[in-house]
C-alpha cells in the first residue's frame, strides 16, 4: 500500500517474527529512512517492562548506523471480558474502540513530532495486525498530513513452514487463515486445512486425530516447536508455550492443522 501525498512519510515497516536476519534489505533501507519510530508500549499498564517494545529496540539497534529516537506510545487497554466479546458483533465493536484509542495515541505522538515516522510491525502487516486500519483513522482524522507506505515482511506463517519443512496446503487444495477465536467455526464450516493464528488459549478437543504443526515466538532465542498427531502431542504443545511465555515474557503462537496427511 502506498498512499500518495504531502511530504512528509509514514512508513509500516514489516520486521518479521523476531530475528533480526529476518529482516529484508528493503525493511532496512526504510528503517535508515526515517526520523523517529513510534512504538507502542504496555508498559505503564502492566507495571513491567514491555518485552516486545525491547525487542524491537535490539532490532533497531542491530540494524540502524546511529542512536534510533523512539516514541514510546501507551498502549490503550482493550476490553477482554468474555461476557463483554461473546458474540462476533460485540467483539467488532470492542476492536473498533481499542482501534479508535490507538489511533488517538498515535495521532497525538505524530502531532509532537516532526519528521518522517517509522512504525514497526512484527511479522507482516497484512496479517491479523492493526497498524494499517489505525494509522489510517489517524489520517482519517485530518490532523496528520502525510503519505503512507507499507513494507512488507517475514510472516510467522511462513517461517513456521519453513522451520517444520513443510508445504502449508496439500497439492491443489485451499489454506485457510483464521483466528484461535474462529478455529470452531471454521471447523464446522468443513474447513480441513488451517493456519491459526492469535491463540489466547488452543482448544483442539475433538480434533485428536489431525496433525499439527505448531510453533511460538518463532525467530527468537525463546523459539518452540511441536509437530505430530493432535492427540499425541497437546500436552506437549501446552508444555512448550509455557517454556516460550517464562523465557520471553510473552508468546505469540502459530499453528498448522490439517484433518488428513502426517506429521
Amino acid at each position: 500500500m502506498t498512499s500518495e501525498g504531502p511530504g512528509r512519510r509514514i512508513l509500516l515497516i514489516g520486521v518479521g517474527p523476531g530475528d533480526p536476519d529476518q529482516v529484508t534489505l528493503e525493511a532496512v533501507a526504510a528503517l535508515r529512512s526515517v526520523d523517529f519510530f513510534v512504538v507502542s508500549d504496555k508498559s505503564p499498564r502492566g507495571g513491567m517492562p514491555d518485552p516486545l517494545v525491547n525487542a524491537r529496540e535490539r532490532l533497531l539497534d542491530r540494524h540502524l548506523d546511529r542512536e534510533p529516537v523512539v516514541v514510546r506510545v501507551e498502549d490503550p487497554e482493550r476490553e477482554r471480558r468474555p461476557d463483554r466479546t461473546a458474540s462476533p458483533e460485540a467483539y467488532e465493536a470492542v476492536v473498533a474502540s481499542w482501534h479508535e484509542a490507538r489511533a488517538e495515541a498515535f495521532e497525538a505522538a505524530l502531532l509532537e513530532h516532526d519528521g518522517d515516522a517509522g512504525f514497526l510491525v512484527w511479522g507482516d502487516p497484512a496479517f491479523y495486525d492493526s497498524t494499517i486500519r489505525v494509522v489510517g483513522r489517524v489520517l482519517a482524522r485530518g490532523n496528520v498530513d502525510a503519505s503512507v507506505a507499507v513494507v512488507p515482511g517475514i510472516s510467522s506463517i511462513q517461517l513456521l513452514a519453513a522451520r517444520h519443512g513443510i508445504v502449508l496446503h496439500e497439492v491443489g487444495q485451499a489454506l485457510h487463515v483464521t483466528t484461535g477465536r474462529r478455529l470452531r467455526d471454521a471447523v464446522e464450516a468443513g474447513q480441513e486445512n488451517l493456519v491459526v493464528m492469535l491463540n489466547r488459549t488452543i482448544d483442539l478437543a475433538g480434533l485428536e486425530d489431525w496433525s499439527i504443526w505448531w510453533g511460538a515466538n518463532l525467530g527468537t532465542a525463546s523459539e518452540e516447536l511441536v509437530a505430530g498427531r493432535v492427540g499425541d502431542v497437546l500436552g506437549a504443545v501446552d508444555a512448550a508455550r509455557e517454556r516460550a511465555k517464562e523465557s520471553a515474557g510473552w508468546v505469540m503462537d502459530v499453528f498448522c492443522l490439517r484433518r488428513t496427511g502426517e506429521a
